[in-house]
């Protein structure tokens, strides 16, 4: 068993750079016991290449099982993961790939990814190390999509199991996250615990819309140049833009700017690329509108996608600043406290654990509702917001607008 001064036991499964974990990390009533990623960057670059535990570790002082899960049998990984001090896991975090389901890929349109197996291979897992709770978080894709048997399947199994299974859409902007962010999260619990949800968490009240934006969040952090490092933080630092792509976006308009805004100018129509060129030639000018785009200050940031390392991949460049946002810039957005590092030799691969990760401003909003769950205590709004993260309990009001006080407890 657990020792009285030791928190809840959770376990993290495809744990990545930690996103998921740290919420539970950062509660007080609960100790992370466990994790286990294969660190895989894409299926063509082979386990650890994404050198995620590394990063993990760092932060949560777990070093996760470098296997990969969807191979290992279940009993081997329960004998692993769970210290013999365990006897009972209290949380299982489950959020398997979500490549495979994303709309943004078009290849998932008409072919099932093989990683998508992983969500129905979940409950193997429930199965040997059953937890009390398990929760996951995917693409809405994973419930709505082409390929959402895989979780039909998965939820055929746990209610087997004896759990109790609730699946929702939602917009993180609605919970803080200051980024336009779809995720399905799935709660079970065990027949004897209450199923509630993190609307329920959330009733009555909701989160001001200043809060929300790009300048609430990083509006505050020190100019550098792009590819430079500020001295006082390593992960505040960028993808370095030169010749052409730096000059295409010294082009963009500040503040929201998109390479539309290019067209009719012949001192910068020069930066247009082939393919922004056959969307003007066929009428379609807003065709991958964000591609090369800024963000917006006063508006929440767009969706942080695992290829985040370039602003040619989505709207990724700073408002004002001439380059790509940093590695800080977009944890920050992506709801990771000021001061998590990130750690490894490669700057890409950072990015992409970032855009992988589930936020933590999240997750610790998760980890009180598993404590209601397991408690019946249902915790006030002002505990629930993560401390060193852009929300506050400020930022918080009653559904009908009314302002309210709030207190951190």
């Amino acid at each position: 068993m657990l020792s009285e001064q030791a928190g809840s036991s959770v376990v993290d499964l495809f744990s990545g750079g930690g996103g998921m974990s740290y919420g539970f990390h950062a509660h007080a009533s609960f100790e992370v016991v466990g994790a286990a990623d294969v660190e895989t960057g894409k299926p063509s670059t082979g386990h650890g290449a994404l050198g995620c535990n590394a990063t993990y570790k760092e932060n949560m002082k777990v070093e996760p099982l470098a296997v990969d899960l969807s191979i290992i049998e279940p009993d081997e990984l329960a004998n692993r993961i769970l210290p013999e001090e365990v006897s009972e896991l209290d949380v299982l975090l489950a959020c398997p790939p979500c490549t495979g389901f994303s709309r943004a890929v078009s290849s998932n349109w008409t072919k099932d990814d093989p990683r998508n197996s992983l969500v129905a291979r979940v409950a193997s897992f429930v199965h040997e190390l059953h937890p009390k709770i398990i929760m996951m978080e995917n693409v809405p894709q994973l419930i709505g999509g082409r390929f959402q048997q895989h979780f039909a399947v998965l939820r055929s199994q746990l209610e087997g199991l004896g759990y109790k299974v609730h699946a929702s859409s939602h917009r993180l902007t609605d919970f803080g996250l200051p980024q336009m962010r779809e995720r399905v999260l799935v709660i079970a619990v065990r027949k004897d615990l209450p199923l509630r949800t993190i609307e329920d968490l959330w009733g009555g009240y909701r989160v001001k819309p200043e809060a929300i934006t790009v300048r609430r969040a990083i509006g505050h952090l020190p100019p550098v140049l792009t590819g430079e490092t500020h001295p006082d933080d390593p992960n505040h630092t960028s993808t370095t833009l030169a010749g052409e792509s730096l000059g295409r976006i010294r082009a963009m308009p500040k503040n929201g700017g998109s390479w539309p805004d290019l067209i009719g100018d012949p001192d910068k129509e020069k930066y247009l690329i082939p393919s922004m060129l056959r969307a003007v030639k066929i009428g379609r000018p807003n065709s991958y509108r964000d591609v090369y785009g800024r963000m917006a200050w006063d508006r929440p940031a767009p969706t942080i996608k695992r290829e985040c390392s370039h602003v040619g991949n989505g709207r990724y460049a700073h408002p004002e600043q001439d380059r790509q946002c940093t590695v800080r810039e977009l944890a920050i957005l992506q709801g990771f406290p000021k001061g998590y590092r990130f750690v490894g030799a490669s700057r890409k691969n950072l990015y992409r654990q970032i855009g992988d990760a589930v936020p933590p401003l999240i997750s610790y909003q998760l980890a009180w509702l598993a404590q209601w769950i397991m408690t019946g205590l249902k915790p006030d709004i002002g505990q629930i917001m993560l401390e060193g993260t852009s929300l506050s309990t400020a930022d918080i009001e009653l559904r009908d607008g009314q302002a309210t006080q709030l207190t951190l407890v």
